[in-house]
Parts: C-alpha cells; structure tokens; sequence
C-alpha cells in the first residue's frame, strides 16, 4: 500500500525538503475538519476542550482504521487525515459520529469534509505526504502541496461532503485521554509558531525560509522540545478527567464514568511516583516514551511548531520571518505563553505506538492562526 511503502525519515529537518514528499494517489481522499468558534473558546478558558475535539477526529479514525497505517496531522482546533477510496465511507461515518459528539458533549459545532484528492488537483493544488519517525515507536505524516489548506477552506466555506449523523451517535474514542499536567516553560517561553507559504509560492521557494528557522530551533536545547527527557509531570486528579470521561462514557452518566478514571489514574499516579513495575508496565519508561513520542513540530502544508526557548530565539525568528514576510515569501503568526499542554491517544499503555499532539496551553495554535489572518 502507498502509505506503507514510504520511508520514514530520522531527521526533521529533511521534511523541509519538497523532495522527499509523494504525491497521494488520485483516488485517495483527504479528510478535514474544524471547530466553529475555537477563536470564542479559547477566550473562554476552553484549551483543553478545543484541543481534546480536534485530537477525538483523529481518534476515531485511529479506531475505525483496526491498525492500519495511515496519514493525519493535528493542527490544534482540527485535523487533516487521507484514507485510500475504499474506506471513504468509513472515514465519513467516523467524522460525523464526532461531529454529533462535539455538538452533544460540549455545544460545540465540528465542521467536516472529505474530498477526493482528484478533485483538488484538478482545483490547482497538490497533495504530497511524508513520515517522520519521532522515535522507535511512532511516526507521524508530514503534508505539503496545499491540497489540505484548499480543503479546509472548502470545508470551511460550507461546501458539504459528509452527511449528518443521527443524534446520539456515539463516535469510538477509545484510548483518547489528557492526564499529564501542563509542562511549564523551562528556557523561558513556550512559543507556538505557524509558517505558511505566501500567496502563489511554491514550495522551492518556501523551503529555504522553513530550513533557516529549523536551523535557529536546532540551536535549542533538545531542539526546543517542551515535554522533559523523562516525560511529562503527573498529578491527581488529572486536570483532563472530565474530558476523557466526555470521551470514554458513551451511554454512561457522565459522573460515574469520571469517579471510574479518578479511580484508574490514581492508581496510574502512584505507579509513576513510586516507579514500581505492575505486571508488564514499566512506568519510567512510558513516561520516557510519552515524551520522545511527542508531535511538538509537523509540517502541514507550512511549519507548525509548539517549542521551549528563550526571548533571544523569539526575536531571532521574528527577524527571519518578518524580513521573509516583506518579500512575500511567507505568511506567519506566532503565540507566546508559559506552559505547553499535551492530548493523547493511548491504545495500549503495553507498547510504545502511543501519540501525544503538543500546544501551548493559552490558545496555542489557534491564537497563532488568528493573528496569521489579521496580518
């Protein structure tokens, strides 16, 4: 299969290379999603929750696809997934099962589509994938070409794809939770950061300003990972528990399924202070896993990177992107804060193919997003 033919790079920094992406096969389809009002939500002190629903799209399909390999990028607010045609309808089945979800769970509106690769090309744009291994156990798919940008905006400007799911439907988010606590900033600030191509720029020419940032970010310590070598920090009770128990309780009252993960995290919190080995879990090192599996840095259709650093890198990026920005070569936003929070998808704690989505804990991507629009 396609996906599973490509090669997985070692080195972050080739992914800014146009080179080392594939076109996806025509009749393959790009999903696409998006909450309404994330902008609204974010001021509102709803993080966690803007982030849990775009990671629970990626969730579902996770669960629907039983194991098979195949590409999506978390962009914060949503996410962008392809599937070869003959799962489109379950892709599509997926995606309005959250949808309804999003609507039931939390009053939030999920916008969704899924377009066929075919058809964005013929609207002018491409769309090419590759993998970046992030460690031994995970790797995540990088997208370039555009196509994903022009399907979101389709999406977004209201042309539908996916029919509405029946109230009630109840989406697999198996394995989606949020129990670590936020990571604070240890060199100074936790940056989030969006870079995308300007208006009519192919990637040759964006490629360049994309490789002189990744060599700034490179300088950092751990090139600017925000989650500690030893994985992030744990407390009790979680600050995600109400979330995961929106995800996890189905037809259960929402209040017993959250006296359930108390129950289990406890037990998960003193495992991972004492660090006592249960049965075939090894604690420190899924700990450690946590962190090396992390998606702090993509690129989708531009750079995204959620990073630590320090006031003098900020300024040193800005510099590079502002003088990128005159010449029409780039378009950016960025967003300051002082912790990092993480998402993740646990199938099994039993390996390490567990995925971990890192933003900034204040808005994070969106506010970046919003401040790349109003530039």
């Amino acid at each position: 299969m396609f996906y599973d033919d490509l090669p997985r790079r070692a080195a972050f920094s080739e992914l800014a290379d146009p080179a080392h992406y594939d076109p996806l096969p025509g009749d393959w389809v790009v999903g696409t999603s998006d909450i309404v009002g994330s902008t609204d939500a974010i001021a509102a002190g709803k993080y966690k929750v803007v982030n849990m629903i775009g990671a629970a799209v990626i969730s579902a399909q996770i669960n629907a696809a039983n194991g098979r390999a195949f590409p999506f990028v978390f962009g914060g607010d949503g996410a962008a997934f392809a599937h070869p045609p003959k799962f489109r309808a379950q892709a599509a089945a997926a995606l309005a099962a959250v949808q309804v979800w999003a609507r039931a769970e939390f009053d939030m509106g999920l916008r969704v589509g899924l377009f066929a690769v075919s058809d964005i090309r013929a609207a002018g744009h491409e769309v090419a994938v590759a993998r970046y291994s992030a460690s031994q156990g995970v790797d995540y798919a990088m997208f370039a070409g555009g196509g994903v940008s022009w399907a979101e905006d389709q999406m977004k400007a209201g042309v539908e794809t996916v029919t509405m799911a029946p109230a009630g439907t109840q989406p697999d988010l198996t394995g989606l939770s949020c129990r670590w606590s936020h990571m604070k900033a240890q060199s100074g600030t936790i940056l989030s950061l969006l870079v995308q191509p300007g208006a009519g720029v192919d990637a040759a020419t964006f490629s360049p300003v994309a490789q002189e940032v990744l060599d700034v970010v490179q300088t950092l310590d751990r090139g600017g990972h925000p989650s500690p070598p030893e994985g992030p920090g744990t407390g009790w009770p979680p600050p995600g528990a109400v979330l995961e128990a929106h995800a996890s309780r189905g037809g259960m009252p929402l209040a017993k399924r959250r006296r359930q993960i108390l129950f289990e995290t406890a037990i998960a919190w003193v495992l991972l202070k004492t660090k006592i080995k249960l049965g075939g879990f090894d604690p420190a090192h899924y700990q450690r896993t946590v962190g090396a599996n992390a998606d702090y840095r993509k690129f989708d259709d531009g750079l995204k990177m959620t990073i630590d650093c320090d006031s003098a890198t900020v300024a040193r990026l800005k510099e590079i992107l502002d003088r990128a920005r005159a010449a029409g070569t780039i378009k950016y936003g960025l967003h300051t804060q002082d912790e990092a929070m993480m998402t993740c998808i646990v199938p099994s704690i039993m390996d390490d193919t567990h995925v971990h989505f890192i933003d900034g804990a204040a808005g994070g991507y969106t506010q970046a997003a919003m401040q790349m629009k109003g530039r």
